[in-house]
């Protein structure tokens, strides 16, 4: 099957079934304008030279929003970690991300009676933000974690490992020896992760 996707950081058409047995991180990738993204751009150019890392960019994949849900659940299932990366859109994931996940995570597979496809491995949840940590301290149960909970949840339903979350804050404005910091932090969790 060809399929379109991000390996060491080219986009490239290639033969899904070459590389499905080495898979050991796959980073689902989802922001509606990747080509504005600098610092999305940053974190997966600096991730991409990890040879166990697979990089599926699903607005490229597929910019008419219908997903092939057998490739993704086949690349799924020969990833040991599984990476969702996308900015942060009003609180929440993009659009696609979310479909993804409600196409993807099918009853059967993902989750439910002798479902095991999803059973031990380990979700990590990358997210970028334009606003600096103290900007998500508001309402009645602050900080970050609460915006974590669905994907937690998620995980759980799916007897997945939850990681602590990556959160590259200040996107638009942070300085870029911070941004610099946290791409680094990003990288060394990745290349670290099974000791998590």
């Amino acid at each position: 099957m060809k399929t379109i996707l991000y390996v060491g950081w080219a986009l490239s058409l290639i033969d899904l079934t070459d590389i499905l047995e080495v898979i050991l991180i796959l980073i689902i990738y989802a922001h509606p304008y990747p080509e504005k993204s600098l610092v999305n751009q940053a974190m997966l150019e600096r991730v991409s030279s990890n040879p166990d890392i697979v990089i599926r960019s699903l607005y490229d994949l597929y910019p008419d929003f219908n997903i092939d849900v057998e490739a993704e659940q086949r690349a799924v299932d020969q990833a040991q970690l599984l990476v969702l990366q996308h900015p942060m859109y009003w609180y929440s994931s993009p659009p696609l991300l979310k479909l993804w996940i409600d196409k993807v995570f099918t009853h059967g597979w993902a989750y439910g009676k002798g479902s095991v496809a999803l059973k031990d491995k380990s979700l990590l949840w990358a997210v970028t933000t334009g606003g600096e940590h103290d900007h998500f301290q508001i309402g009645d149960h602050p900080g970050f974690s609460v915006l974590a909970q669905p994907l937690h949840a998620t995980a759980i339903y799916c007897n997945m490992r939850w990681l602590n979350p990556v959160v590259v804050h200040g996107a638009y404005a942070a300085a870029p020896d911070s941004l610099h910091s946290q791409i680094e932090h990003y990288y060394a969790r990745l290349a670290s992760w099974k000791e998590d």
